[in-house]
């Protein structure tokens, strides 16, 4: 598969891999509503930010929306939005790396770009993410009117680039069927409700036994069109006793009628020009001003109703949203608003200034954007976020402050390379493919003597096996009082902390 390669690509590939895991330090003051419904905002640069989710949401996120700054040559009030095109791809690569590390089997990535940098962009995912797990690019009408004063082209659109994380992925086809169907009406009101009469009966092909005349209920001759029918004469005879296909009033032609009942859900299209179903620039402007978050307002922020049309074919209620741009924070806006589970990273200080007040708001109940279509009424909730400390030092030591849960998610993860589920106040950390882990670390017995502990003895031990049962059993800790001997009778692989504790890269 062709790649694209730039000055610094060598480094770049490299760059999630060298990027330390940090710890996530709530601020529950800047938190809103129910925090256990595990909905985050993380504060940071996001490169680190999600290097810190891995432990807990590796594979977990069934669609991440993203609408990193275009390279467009201007200077956005929030973003540095003029990188050197080697910058940006310098950029975005280990992003992209990440995100798919966190995107479950069944999970979609839309990326919002334009065209300075859209064409590379798709290459750097045909690359990250498998040229196979391509699934199409959205064009997105962005603006209500033309720009008069262009030289060359008004711009009046962009492009979502969409990838799956397998090629089996399939988009939640559009269930408002009654509202895509005007032309379905009742007016003789039927019992079965609205139908269309006058669906072709052409046949898209010619076939010989397809050809054949129908005789109406008086006796005239209906002449087959230039293709013949689109059934046999025994399938037409069928629909004709069941009524679906019916004579019209002077009998020289038959049609079909349709009930509005039967028709299947619509797939999804790839050109987004509805301003009224998917907005406009304009239109998430007003949004934001309308809200009073704060007197700066984005460049081109994007409006609800976009960011509720792709969750709309991307996730059901419940599903895990992650956004790491999350700019004004429309993303989790929608997310609350649609019943979903989101995380929203963003690095500056409008992360404060503007998402958190929003969401805020959210909860209370606001009614802009798509509140009164979803019939939004408020509720839900979130747990505010910064980044703190490296877990590991220089020397790949521990951090002194580390806390358990804190090391015990980095092991899970280390191991199994997949999120553990953050239970404390034991030391035994769960079972994963028939094997058991532990950890003896900070006091997690309430005694860090050599009898307790971080320090595994009989009596530890005889602790973690009553939860892991005869399986093999990795337990880390700073010594073991049991000999070669001993560990190799009970099945354990002692791993000590913290020179056997490794950074997953």
């Amino acid at each position: 598969m062709p790649t694209l390669h730039w000055l610094t690509k060598d480094e770049d590939v490299r760059a999630a891999s060298k990027v330390p895991y940090r710890l996530l330090e709530e601020v529950p003051e800047l938190g809103a509503g129910d925090r256990s419904l595990g909905n985050m905002i993380v504060q940071g640069d996001n490169l680190e930010a999600l290097k810190s989710l891995l432990p807990f949401y590796r594979g977990q996120v069934k669609c991440i929306y993203i609408d990193p700054p275009y390279n467009t040559k201007s200077a956005f009030e929030h973003y540095d939005d003029n990188l050197e095109h080697s910058q940006w791809l310098a950029m975005i690569y280990p992003r992209l790396e990440l995100l798919r590390d966190l995107l479950s089997e069944d999970g979609s990535i839309w990326v919002s770009i334009d065209d300075n940098e859209g064409h590379y962009l798709k290459v750097v995912m045909d690359e990250v993410f498998g040229r196979k797990n391509f699934v199409n690019s959205i064009i997105w009408r962005s603006t209500d009117n033309s720009n008069n004063d262009a030289k060359q082209f008004s711009v009046d659109n962009n492009s979502i680039h969409v990838f799956s994380k397998n090629e089996n992925w399939l988009t939640i086809k559009d269930s408002d069927v009654e509202s895509k169907r005007s032309h379905f009406k009742n007016p003789t009101n039927d019992p079965r409700g609205a139908h269309f009469d006058g669906n072709p009966l052409n046949s898209p092909a010619p076939r010989p036994n397809l050809t054949f005349e129908i005789i109406s209920p008086s006796g005239k001759v209906i002449k087959p069109p230039k293709n013949g029918w689109r059934w046999s004469r025994e399938t037409v005879q069928e629909k004709i006793n069941s009524g679906e296909i019916f004579f019209t009033e002077d009998e020289t032609n038959i049609r079909r009628r349709t009930y509005l009942e039967d028709m299947k859900s619509l797939p999804p299209s790839t050109l987004w020009a509805d301003l009224e179903e998917t907005g406009h620039n304009r239109q998430a402007k007003y949004e934001l001003k309308k809200l009073a978050i704060a007197a700066e307002l984005f460049g081109t922020p994007k409006p609800e109703r976009l960011l509720s049309r792709i969750l709309q074919i991307a996730t059901n209620p419940n599903d895990l949203v992650l956004d790491s741009f999350l700019g004004s924070g429309t993303t989790a806006a929608v997310a609350q608003k649609m019943g979903r589970r989101y995380i929203g990273i963003e690095m500056g200080d409008h992360a404060v200034t503007h998402c958190q007040p929003r969401l805020a708001k959210v909860i209370d109940g606001e009614q802009g954007g798509i509140s009164q279509s979803v019939n939004w009424k408020g509720g839900g909730g979130f747990r505010f976020y910064r980044l703190g400390a490296p877990v590991f030092d220089p020397a790949g030591h521990i951090s002194p402050d580390i806390q358990f849960p804190v090391l015990a998610a980095h092991i899970w993860f280390s191991e199994t390379g997949t999120p553990w589920d953050a239970t404390q106040g034991t030391p035994f950390l769960g079972v994963h493919d028939g094997k058991a882990y532990a950890l003896l670390y900070n006091g997690i017995l309430g005694d860090k003597s050599a009898s307790g502990g971080n320090v595994l003895t009989r009596q530890t031990l005889s602790l973690i096996r009553a939860k892991a049962g005869d399986v093999p059993l990795t337990i880390y800790g700073e010594r073991t009082a049991l000999g070669a001997a001993s560990l190799a009778r009970e099945n354990i692989t002692f791993k000590q902390t913290p020179y056997d504790v490794k950074a997953r890269a």
